[in-house]
């Protein structure tokens, strides 16, 4: 890159991670069918998202948003000394600008790594952060979550005296299973020194109602975002969904305490997926399910601290008590 103050590594392998090919072939094939989430997010999906983040039932954005408007200068504040800012999954790093403000109050400046699975999306994004903040270097990690982590490591050896502040915002580990939460949870703590922390956002547990309708809102958008998943199917894959035949369905699982999004076939069907040669039979009723959204507690949050190496030192919520940002101390 030219600006000596951004630097990019791109470690996105194509070994590495599925193509949306195989993850379709096993997903499909699988009993019950399943997608992962992360191919919602293709060119239409993403602009649909931020749809979904200004209707008035989708509440998580605005919730944390407004906590970090409120808290930022305490949130910063808990993690004493001179701070560096890590951050995964960062896309537009939007809500990280209300941090990075907070810190730099504190400090003459600020280096800051942020972790996307786009190259794109970062250069894009830290361009613009860099034009904000004159105070501020940027090296950033075009890597799956994983791979940013372990190349996050090297942290530890920067500079003992540097804490390290590190973002997991938007409730993004709401899409993991418990297991799998733990695994990256665990994952960020060998990334850390003692007194470092992780401020993660997360959903709040609460009435079903309210779930179902940040999830399932009255002008279907979200209904447009799920069902998408399956027209770039057919734009990628040449596949040939009937969309008319497929219906966005939103429920509360209560024993896993997760709101699951499904694709329910409203016939007996068969799609033909010619890119990877694949016909596909669903019975009218039958689903794909394609995300899962866990809701915490203050005790769900305080066993997951304590099992993966933190300590949760303090959590902020929003006005109404839906939203936290959590801040795990690593011990």
């Amino acid at each position: 890159m030219t600006d000596n103050r951004l630097k990019i590594h791109n470690l996105a392998s194509r070994q590495a991670q599925r193509t949306l090919a195989e993850d379709v072939q096993m997903g499909l094939t699988a009993r019950p069918k399943n997608l992962p989430p992360k191919y919602f997010y293709d060119a239409v999906g993403s602009a649909l998202f931020d749809v979904i983040t200004l209707i008035p039932e989708y509440y998580p954005t605005r919730a944390e948003a407004e906590i970090l408007a409120k808290f930022a200068d305490e949130i910063v504040a808990a993690v004493t000394g001179e701070k560096i800012l890590v951050e995964l999954g960062s896309g537009s790093a939007t809500k990280t600008r209300v941090l990075i403000e907070a810190i730099l109050k504190t400090q003459d400046e600020l280096l800051f790594l942020p972790n996307d699975i786009s190259p794109t999306v970062l250069e894009d994004s830290s361009r613009v952060l860099l034009q904000m903040y004159p105070q501020l270097r940027i090296e950033a990690y075009a890597a799956d979550y994983f791979t940013a982590l372990d190349n996050f490591e090297k942290l530890k050896t920067w500079s003992e005296t540097k804490r390290v502040l590190a973002l997991f915002l938007g409730s993004n580990i709401g899409n993991f299973t418990y297991e799998e939460a733990l695994g990256l949870m665990t994952a960020w703590r060998k990334s850390l020194k003692p007194g470092d922390a992780v401020l993660l956002g997360t959903d709040l547990k609460k009435d079903a109602r309210i779930l179902i309708d940040a999830y399932d809102d009255p002008t279907l958008v979200t209904a447009a975002f799920n069902l998408n998943l399956l027209a770039r199917l057919n734009r990628e894959l040449d596949a040939d969904f009937d969309l008319r035949k497929f219906r966005h369905l939103a429920l509360y699982n209560d024993i896993e305490g997760r709101v699951e999004m499904h694709l329910e076939s409203l016939a007996s069907q068969t799609v033909t997926l010619n890119k990877i040669n694949l016909a596909v039979d669903f019975d009218e009723g039958e689903t794909i399910h394609t995300e899962n959204s866990y809701k915490f507690d203050l005790q769900d949050l305080t066993h997951l601290a304590q099992v993966s190496g933190f300590e949760l030192k303090k959590s902020w919520f929003d006005f109404e008590q839906r939203f936290g940002s959590n801040l795990f101390q690593a011990v």
